[in-house]
């Protein structure tokens, strides 16, 4: 976890004195779903460690929740923006992923009624990496953290995908394996939506973490293409297009994998690789870049050394 550690402390939008107040709003997105989008920098007291994409579906018998936030702050916050558009009761969670952003909050909904749902393979690593989140959250939001109680899910699911009905509405759970191992997208096939957890970033680079997997992302996003869906909402950024998925996310990992990946098994130079394509001007406007690129190159060039 060291190196997730460091990642984190050095993506842009670190927690200053003058950062405003991060008031979390619903985005429509189609009819009856709606996105909160965070800030595409770093987790601070600001935002309530809220830098991640939210998703919630009003079913007309209860509100669906995808993810709950990095605390108990955090989550009630999330609780207000949904409470802006709708009186429904958040009747259920689902967790898409193990890092704090995605399931810190889930003890907040539970003590309201909410059922929290999510892959057997999510919770397994939530529960492996649960004091480093809790440790990591800590040194982000301080005593924000307070109140906060671990809750792992209620309902957890051995098949990926998963086709599960939550008030009438049919929800899928892909596993993607994408930024932590157990990492699954929600494809909602009624309305063209498919809400991808940490597969897909917009607006801002994908950090890639030594629990990573790039491979499994690259044949992730395939199966996210297949689907086709009219709307999108990433694991950062704002909600969008298939197309701009692939531009700021789908091709990354192709990048990666096709230039770097490839190198490693080549048995090339590991730093002249990462001088080679340190420029990547298809991806360096987006944010984050500077930061995050050579050391996404880095773990990914060791991994395909050590797994060729």
């Amino acid at each position: 976890m060291k190196f997730f550690f460091s990642v984190i402390l050095l993506l842009t939008g670190a927690a200053r004195a003058s950062e405003p107040i991060f008031i979390p709003q619903p985005v429509l997105v189609t009819q009856g779903v709606y996105a909160i989008v965070g800030p595409l920098g770093q987790r601070s007291k600001a935002n309530f460690g809220l830098n991640a994409t939210y998703a919630f579906i009003q079913t007309g018998q209860g509100v669906v929740l995808i993810d709950s936030g990095a605390s108990a702050y955090g989550a009630q916050r999330l609780e207000k923006a949904i409470r802006s558009v709708t009186t429904e009761p958040i009747k259920w969670v689902i967790n898409t992923g193990s890092q704090d952003h995605r399931w810190l909050g889930n003890d907040y909904f539970a003590a309201r009624g909410a059922t929290i749902h999510a892959l057997v393979t999510t919770s397994e690593t939530q529960r492996r990496y649960e004091s480093q989140h809790l440790q990591s959250i800590e040194r982000f939001v301080g005593e924000q953290i307070k109140g906060t109680k671990v809750k792992f899910p209620d309902q957890t699911y051995n098949k990926a995908p998963a086709s599960i009905v939550l008030g009438g509405l049919e929800i899928r759970l892909i596993q993607t394996d994408a930024h932590f191992p157990g990492d699954s997208m929600v494809y909602l096939p009624q309305k063209s939506v498919v809400v991808t957890g940490d597969l897909v970033y917009v607006e801002r680079l994908l950090a890639v973490l030594s629990q990573s997997n790039v491979r499994k992302a690259n044949a992730s996003f395939t199966e996210l293409e297949k689907l086709s869906p009219k709307f999108l909402i990433p694991g950062h950024g704002s909600p969008t297009t298939l197309p701009k998925a692939r531009k700021e996310s789908g091709d990354y990992y192709k990048f990666l994998i096709g230039h770097v990946g490839a190198a490693a098994q080549e048995m090339e130079p590991m730093t002249e690789t990462l001088d080679k394509f340190v420029t990547a001007p298809k991806f360096s406007h987006l944010v984050g870049f500077d930061m995050l690129h050579r050391r996404n190159m880095n773990l990914v060039f060791l991994d395909f050394e050590k797994n060729p």
